[in-house]
């Protein structure tokens, strides 16, 4: 095998983990998010920006806030998942470059002066950190139910501001019962391409 993670970690972390859409009675605590963070922090991204943003939604009433932006068919796994959050891409993230890159300060305003060239280069490195964080939760033995079915504008209103752009919203805990086999995906040859 081509690979140095051993067979059990490939496992836990790809090939027998699954989306969940149910889950076990059993919570979430924010050490086990902490240290979830404190991982897949140091995941790579273009010029180490940190976009990512992560809103846990704890109480009760945060919770029926989320599930009313929800689609129809997340709204009960919404309600029902020992933790929610919202993963957002942080579009004033420039700010920090001079900390996290500060062999080139200058990137701040060099690359990222202009409001669109920042939204989209948040876009782009918060989805990256966001598979992260799902790879990371999958390491320390939870589930991930990533969903983009929402009302995006009513998730960023109730929730965010107009420098936070939602990405989605992923129920956290340890796995529950599968309900359907695992769907299929692509072949290599499918996928990829030499030139």
């Amino acid at each position: 095998m081509s690979l140095v993670l051993d067979a059990a970690a490939q496992d836990l972390l790809f090939r027998e983990a699954r989306t969940a859409n149910s889950f076990a009675d059993e919570p979430v605590t924010d050490e086990q998010i902490q240290a979830v963070y404190d991982l897949v922090k140091y995941g790579p991204t273009a010029f180490n920006q940190t976009p990512l943003r992560i809103t846990l939604v704890r109480s009760p009433e945060a919770r029926e806030r989320l599930v009313k932006h929800m689609a129809e068919g997340n709204q009960a796994k919404t309600a029902a998942a020992p933790l929610v959050a919202i993963l957002s891409a942080d579009n004033e993230f420039h700010e920090e470059l001079p900390t996290l890159f500060p062999h080139f300060p200058q990137a701040k305003d060099v690359f990222f002066a202009e409001r669109p060239v920042r939204e989209q280069s948040a876009t782009v490195n918060a989805a990256l950190q966001a598979a992260y964080f799902i790879v990371g939760l999958r390491a320390a033995g939870l589930a991930a139910g990533p969903m983009t079915g929402l009302d995006f504008a009513g998730v960023q209103k109730e929730f965010l501001d107009e420098d936070h752009t939602p990405l989605m919203v992923v129920n956290i805990g340890k796995p529950g019962e599968t309900g359907f086999p695992r769907s299929p995906r692509l072949a290599y040859d499918d996928v990829v391409t030499t030139v």
